[in-house]
């Protein structure tokens, strides 16, 4: 007995050949359209979709840069391919787009063109604003307010009154439309990332808060050039803040002084202000600038020392010493270098 009992009726095998023929069709249709030529010249070119535009809407946009010639058949291939809703925003490049399956893959499947932006360590609040106006376009006024604006901080999770200090240094790829608000919380997502529980233990332990942790290490970012002397500075500073000692350091005067960064004058080191540790006892307010990783590790193991005291060499490094004699004879032997370039120069 057949298991299709239809076949045997006198219509039933034509019927299927019908419906076979119909099927086919169909599906040739459907190929004829997704592979429909789009007439363009372009062998590469960019579109860029902002966020939340609808498929029309990008369609439209495609014949306005004359990548499209038949928007119809566009909208169509689009549909048959089930992605009505996967194209994402962003900038694209589209290499040879001439036909609409080579469109529409490269715009689901390819990735958004990205802008790089740098933020290097010990880079103040105000000079990442500028670098994300040159490299972003975003206005730096407007980046500087967000970054003080006590609701938008609280959301990002910081202890702090401003995201100075939190802005971690690190390489970073935004897209061209991404908001000020998602940039910024995209970079102290980095910091939180890199500050993980046990590090807030070990700040616990020595007796910081979080916002005193990263305020040291911001200190120690602004005095050290090489690695190697990380910990001993930071081994000085634990020291002087044990002793009851004020700090007496240079990058808290730079971030108080308008035209930074330049050689420190002594009526510098009398400006009234919380941030100047020459005048007030203990850290500062709050961070100076955004330090990097290895200065957060320097501010919470510090080197296990004696020195109370540093002062530059004139070539990176710096000279240790312990009591204030061994200290003035360095600082003597740091101007000597000084007005020996000095002179040279002259």
């Amino acid at each position: 007995m057949s298991i299709f009992p239809f076949l045997n009726h006198p219509l039933g095998k034509p019927a299927l050949v019908f419906s076979g023929i119909i099927v086919v069709s169909i599906l040739a249709f459907q190929g004829t359209i997704v592979f429909w030529p789009q007439d363009n010249h372009f062998e590469t070119t960019q579109i860029e979709i902002p966020k939340g535009v609808s498929l029309s809407t990008i369609s439209s946009q495609l014949k306005a840069q004359h990548i499209l010639t038949n928007e119809r058949t566009f909208l169509m291939a689009v549909k048959i391919l089930g992605h009505e809703t996967n194209i994402p925003a962003g900038k694209f490049t589209l290499l040879n787009p001439k036909n609409n399956y080579q469109i529409i893959r490269q715009l689901v499947e390819g990735k958004p063109v990205l802008k790089k932006v740098t933020l290097l360590e010990g880079w103040t609040m105000e000079k990442i604003a500028e670098a994300l106006e040159g490299e972003l376009g975003l206005n730096k006024k407007g980046v500087l307010a967000l970054c003080k604006n006590r609701s938008f901080v609280r959301k990002t999770g910081i202890p702090s009154k401003s995201l100075e200090g939190f802005l971690f240094p690190d390489t970073y790829f935004f897209h061209e439309d991404d908001s000020p608000e998602d940039i910024l919380t995209q970079i102290v997502n980095e910091y939180q990332k890199n500050i993980t529980d046990s590090l807030r233990s070990r700040a616990d332990v020595l007796g910081f808060s979080e916002l005193e942790m990263v305020t040291l290490a911001s200190i120690i970012e602004g005095e050290a050039i090489y690695d190697t002397e990380r910990t001993i500075i930071s081994g000085v500073y634990h020291n002087r803040l044990k002793r009851g000692m004020r700090l007496q350091a240079d990058p808290t005067i730079q971030y108080i002084i308008k035209d930074s960064p330049r050689r420190l004058l002594n009526r510098d080191l009398k400006i009234d202000s919380p941030y100047n540790t020459y005048l007030y006892d203990g850290l500062p307010p709050g961070p100076v600038n955004n330090p990097g990783k290895a200065s957060i590790l320097a501010a919470l193991y510090p080197d296990e020392n004696d020195y109370l005291f540093f002062v530059a060499r004139g070539d990176g490094y710096h000279t240790f010493s312990k009591t204030r004699e061994e200290h003035n004879r360095a600082k003597k032997a740091f101007q000597k270098v000084r007005r020996k370039h000095r002179n040279k120069r002259e």
